[in-house]
């Protein structure tokens, strides 16, 4: 029988042996570029050597973390605490000094999700708000809002001009195109009144896909917009000047995730939480490739900017597969923490 002064030696030992861990664990400098990865279960961000795939540090990420996006320069990460809408933070980290920031307030804006970062500000989608915004790390204020009037806007992308701005818009089953249309200043003031600021004018394009509207991705050429649909298992092609599908892809994968064209374009890939294989298609002949066993589902995609590897959260596995582009293999894989999801590189300038 164990007793009382045993058990608490032991668990007394566990964290000693524990802090030593962590405090060898951060001994590490955060690499100038750094694969950044979310475990939701564990409640952390892995900061991690892309290199020799090592994890460099560990860092708390605040509640239920589902995505995260690297600052321009490299120097900060932001995560997204979603909890289906019951929370409503960003926890900010900073990823030089290896440590977690004061968290940023959404308000009223619950459930963020999506995050993308351009134009020095953090762009994020609030799915049970039905509405995205943008902040600013400078300022530390919530500068835009603006409603999609989607059920679940989950996913943002943000063109390099900040114009447009794409969700998916995951129980409405439809893609938001969000563009400027024009600045205004309003009515003119009374006389001796000072002239408002212009206010810039938005139009949203509502586009129907298909059902369960999830992951999504702009191709390189910024021509097209690919979307996972879960609940049909379908991919729709939209056409982003005509702002319309033209093609509907019976790519049967039920469950998709998340979807990802490869840097040349060539490939898109799909992972899905309902199978066992990631799906490669070919961009141009929107025919399946190939189908790579990665484990039991898999989550967020990573690609490498060279076009040398990608990098996929095996959610229910609880690691990160490490993908050949060349020939479409697992090479390696990173054990990042349980439930892996969310994925951003990290380049410091």
């Amino acid at each position: 029988m164990t007793t009382p002064t045993i058990r608490n030696f032991r668990k007394f030992t566990a964290i000693i042996l524990f802090g030593i861990f962590t405090t060898v664990l951060n001994a590490a400098e955060t690499p100038f570029v750094s694969l950044l990865a979310l475990s939701k279960s564990d409640q952390t961000l892995s900061i991690v050597d892309p290199t020799t795939l090592a994890v460099i540090a560990r860092v708390p990420s605040g509640p239920d973390p589902h995505e995260v996006i690297a600052s321009d320069d490299g120097k900060f990460a932001y995560i997204s605490n979603y909890g289906g809408g019951a929370y409503n933070t960003i926890t900010p980290v900073d990823l030089v000094a290896q440590k977690s920031l004061p968290v940023i307030d959404l308000g009223a804006l619950r459930g963020p999700h999506g995050l993308a970062f351009g134009g020095g500000k953090v762009w994020f989608t609030a799915e049970a708000a039905k509405a995205i915004g943008s902040y600013d790390p400078a300022t530390k204020q919530i500068d835009w809002i603006l409603g999609t009037g989607q059920d679940r806007t989950h996913m943002i992308y943000v063109f390099p001009s900040l114009n447009p701005i794409i969700t998916s818009n995951v129980n409405a089953a439809t893609i938001s195109v969000i563009e400027k249309t024009s600045t205004s200043s309003g009515p003119p003031p009374p006389p001796g009144a000072p002239r408002p600021a212009p206010r810039t004018n938005w139009s949203e394009t509502v586009i129907p896909v298909g059902r369960g509207s999830e992951g999504f991705d702009v191709s390189p050429d910024q021509r097209e917009i690919w979307v996972a649909n879960a609940q049909d298992g379908t991919i729709s092609v939209v056409d982003l000047a005509a702002k319309k599908v033209v093609q509907t892809l019976n790519a049967n994968v039920r469950g998709a995730n998340r979807l990802k064209f490869t840097p040349d374009g060539k490939l898109v890939f799909v992972s899905t939480l309902g199978g066992s294989d990631l799906v490669v298609l070919d961009a141009s002949t929107r025919k399946e490739v190939k189908r790579v066993p990665i484990g039991h589902g898999a989550a967020g995609i990573l690609m490498q900017p060279d076009g040398q590897r990608a990098f996929v959260a095996c959610t229910p596995d609880d690691y990160i597969v490490v993908i050949d582009l060349k020939s479409l293999t697992v090479t390696s894989k990173i054990n990042a923490g349980k439930n892996p999801d969310g994925l951003a590189w990290a380049v410091r300038k």
